[in-house]
């Protein structure tokens, strides 16, 4: 959980806290760049990824020392993660930098970055926020904000497969446990989009309610 915490009321310091399910209590905060946003903890538990929204940073923490390991430069206002573990790999949406920032894990820099571009749209009204890693493995689908589109990428080739249009300001996105559904939020028009998958088609929309942010599947 991200939380802020101030020592003193002229200065708040921005921290990521780690909580214990069990006790309901807080166990240790670490300090990080302003504006804490995304969180990822490796599966083993090791390791947690936090982006810096105001310093563009990913913070590599180590857990067990309860350190910051080391800092790393992405794109601008860095959002949500996705961990490809099979080709060590750690993705970062950039929401002002209409791009992924794809991390070497072991290496622990940027190895490429991944650019999007939308015929008709200009380039700074594509925002990427939610990302989800296909259950394949093969594809990766990236909301991409005010561009009203959610765009599906190969992950061997990093390239952008197909593009498809959906409400306004996808924010988060989930499949379905066959791959063959995804659940898209729309957080401006309070609405829910379902998109075919092999076809690359939005089938409907559903309404939710207001400024839908996050998308769960239950299998």
């Amino acid at each position: 959980m991200l939380a802020k915490a101030s020592k003193d009321p002229d200065q708040i310091h921005s921290v990521m806290a780690a909580y214990s399910r069990s006790k309901k209590a807080k166990l240790f905060q670490i300090a990080t760049g302003e504006e804490p946003e995304g969180v990822l903890v490796t599966p083993d538990g090791k390791t947690a990824y936090v982006t810096s929204e105001e310093d563009e940073v990913v913070h590599v923490i180590d857990l067990a020392k309860r350190k910051v390991l080391r800092d790393i430069s992405v794109g601008a206002r860095p959002r949500r993660f996705l961990l490809n573990t099979a080709a060590h790999e750690l993705w970062v949406t950039n929401e002002l930098g209409a791009s992924v920032s794809i991390i070497d894990t072991q290496a622990l820099k940027v190895k490429q970055t991944l650019n999007f571009a939308i015929q008709g749209v200009r380039q700074n009204r594509i925002t990427p926020v939610g990302i989800v890693l296909s259950h394949s493995g093969k594809t990766a689908w990236v909301a991409l904000g005010q561009a009203n589109h959610v765009a599906q990428v190969d992950m061997a080739s990093k390239k952008v497969l197909q593009t498809v249009l959906v409400g306004k300001r996808p924010w988060g996105v989930a499949l379905s446990p066959d791959d063959k559904t995804l659940f898209v939020t729309n957080g401006l028009s309070d609405d829910m989009t379902l998109v075919d998958t092999a076809r690359g088609k939005a089938l409907r929309s559903v309404p939710t309610g207001r400024v839908p942010h996050t998308p769960l599947v239950m299998p």
